[in-house]
């Protein structure tokens, strides 16, 4: 799950923020200061930053990020009521990645974060190996010891995600968001039903998975490949 950190004075708008990100499946730490913000943006993957701060200013603060090595690469959303041009642009070069002028919608929130953390994401390898399983992502051709697979444009974006991310758990709404887009207007049951024909496929039993495990309450992962898979 994706972690953001959230630094906005107006508790107000600061829990409208959380309740939103939240929503939309991130795992949110809200903060009313830059104060003690240092320790949260360790483990963030992206920051939404307000301009107009107590004490030091968004903007004050960005610049710090952008010269700290550790965090010089975080990817930031800037949150402030400043609408003039002049301003945005002083913004953006001051290392900001994206802007939002309060009063914004929580759909075009979720949206620019979303993007900003699809755009931090690197850059995936052409060739993914997970024990038999081989997949070519720019032929998009997946082989079991040399069988090759007949998987739908879907079901092969599934299995190629859980796979590059093998033994990290996700939520069917990750799975959604990261798979499927921001615009897709299915359920969650629709990852369940991909699931159940990837391990038709794979000939994965979901009682002893060698591959694709259901992780309860929690969601989906591909399990490491060790030799207790074999």
């Amino acid at each position: 799950m994706s972690h953001v950190v959230v630094i906005e004075d107006e508790s107000t708008v600061r829990e409208v923020l959380r309740f939103h990100l939240e929503r939309a499946g991130l795992r949110v730490s809200a903060l009313d200061s830059v104060q003690g913000a240092h320790e949260a943006l360790t483990t963030a993957d992206a920051l939404v930053l307000d301009w107009m701060l107590p004490g030091e200013s968004g903007l004050g603060y960005l610049r710090r990020l952008r010269a700290d090595p550790d965090l010089r690469r975080l990817p930031v959303l800037m949150l402030t009521a400043r609408a003039a041009e002049a301003e945005r642009v002083e913004g953006l070069e001051s290392g900001a990645d994206d802007y939002l002028t309060k009063p914004f919608s929580a759909a075009e929130l979720v949206a620019r974060v979303r993007a900003l953390l699809r755009r931090a994401q690197p850059d995936a390898p052409e060739q993914l190996s997970h024990g038999p399983l081989q997949m070519d992502l720019g032929a998009a051709d997946a082989r079991l010891a040399g069988a090759r697979l007949n998987l739908t444009r879907r079901e092969f974006d599934l299995l190629a995600f859980l796979t590059r991310h093998a033994g990290r758990v996700y939520s069917r709404t990750e799975l959604l968001d990261r798979v499927w887009g921001a615009d897709f207007l299915g359920g969650e049951r629709t990852v369940d039903q991909h699931v159940t024909q990837l391990r038709a496929h794979l000939n994965d039993d979901p009682a002893r998975p060698r591959f694709l495990e259901t992780v309860r309450g929690k969601g989906y992962r591909m399990r490491p490949w060790t030799d207790e898979n074999g």
